[in-house]
């Protein structure tokens, strides 16, 4: 577990008890709010559309709402409505499962009688403009969060003095840790499968993602899973593999086919996700760095060696044109490098080129906007448990997870 920043003590408490706890809206480039609406509680709300006509522009921006659905998930949903390829969809930023989120999306020359036909009792497409742009990854602002704790077993001024005490703080930076989300949840796996194919251990990599269970997860996959790492028959397992997890069953069946075709059957899953995994490797390996420094007695302040970007510290995302930083901030790389036996040239995947990167640079410090206490009340889920409901915004790349664990601090409690 990475260390705490924040000096407050935490108000522990439960987040995503309720889907409707949890409220993403995108904001963009130029400062637009892409409003939660049709999901505010537990039940949509069908909301009036317009469709503007389109002249002569390729790609249609949407408002992409969705209640407690996995992205992928939606856009397939979305395609095979529309009877499209995914590669037609763009979008700026991956969003949570377990919450309500509201993003845009693009869609390029679509069939914009499917798109206005469109329904689902989990997702709303809405906010139509078109443009001659297609919307990447990264193209926004930041995010703006809207959120519920429960089960808080503190009083109500206590919960108010922590809440105020961590805000003042966070004001000046806390760490910038990417989220449990970047390392798949509940398994936590990525980032071991993305260090697997980048050792050149393709097999290794595609096993564990297959087999690696957690305790919290579902009985009927965790056994599935428990059973394939033993007999390692790959056509029973595509008997006990619930139809749900089609990512897994989708390497299954190649496997069938083509018993040791492991980077192959890893090809099947949507080129984004693959890439996925060595970008939770280069998150575990950035967030270490963040930890040592804490454990260290540096923090989040400029020590010798450091690159700084608009005048705030940062660290690199390892890539295999990365560069060691000199000084202090160099020792604490390399000494992260070592203890994880990776070695720099490591991420230009041979086997696998796909997964190759070149690295990049990411802050150590992230700065929440806009925080305020909305409200502490009875949980009425939770008899004689307080609620508080918070807001706060991220620029992007940053983990509303991360700002709500240095607020809880379970792990003290």
């Amino acid at each position: 577990m990475e260390p705490y920043y924040t000096a407050n003590g935490g108000i522990g408490g439960r987040i995503k008890k309720r889907i409707s706890d949890f409220k993403v809206s995108e904001i963009s480039f130029d400062g637009r709010l892409c409003e939660v609406k049709a999901f505010t509680g537990d039940e949509k709300i069908e909301l009036e559309k317009q469709w503007p006509e389109n002249n002569d522009m390729e790609h249609l921006h949407l408002t992409l709402e969705k209640f407690n659905t996995d992205q992928n998930n939606a856009i397939r949903m979305i395609t095979r409505s529309m009877q499209t390829s995914r590669k037609r969809i763009g979008y700026a930023g991956m969003k949570d499962k377990r919450a309500i989120t509201s993003q845009r999306i693009s869609i390029w020359k679509p069939d914009y009688e499917k798109v206005k036909s469109f329904r689902s009792r989990y997702v709303d497409l809405r906010d139509a403009e078109w443009s001659d742009k297609r919307i990447e990854l990264g193209d926004l602002k930041g995010n703006s969060f809207e959120i519920t704790i429960r089960e808080i077993n503190l009083e109500k001024n206590k919960i108010e003095k922590i809440v105020k005490e961590f805000f003042e703080q966070a004001e000046k930076g806390i760490p910038n840790y990417f989220g449990e989300q970047r390392f798949g949840g509940v398994r936590a796996v990525t980032h071991l499968v993305g260090k697997e194919f980048i050792k050149g251990s393709p097999e290794n990599a595609v096993m564990l993602y297959l087999c690696h269970t957690n305790e919290r997860e579902e009985a009927d996959v965790r056994i599935a899973r428990q059973n394939l790492s033993t007999s390692l028959d790959f056509a029973a397992a595509t008997k006990e593999y619930p139809m749900k997890y089609r990512y897994e069953r989708s390497i299954l069946h190649h496997l069938c086919k083509f018993p040791k075709d492991y980077v192959g059957a890893f090809q099947k899953l949507p080129p984004k996700l693959q890439y996925m995994f060595t970008h939770a490797l280069q998150s575990h390996l950035f967030n270490r760095i963040i930890a040592k420094r804490i454990e260290s007695g540096f923090g989040l302040g400029k020590i010798e060696g450091d690159v700084l970007e608009e005048g705030i510290v940062t660290a690199p995302l390892f890539g295999f044109e990365s560069r060691i930083s000199d000084g202090k901030a160099g020792e604490i790389e390399k000494e992260i490098l070592e203890e994880e036996n990776i070695a720099i040239e490591d991420f230009r995947v041979k086997e696998y080129p796909q997964l190759s990167s070149r690295g990049a640079r990411k802050n150590i410090a992230l700065f929440p906007k806009n925080m305020e206490l909305l409200e502490i009340g009875e949980d009425e889920y939770t008899e004689g448990m307080k609620k508080a409901a918070i807001s706060f915004t991220l620029e992007k790349g940053a983990y509303g997870t991360t700002v709500l664990r240095e607020l809880m601090k379970n792990d003290q409690q």
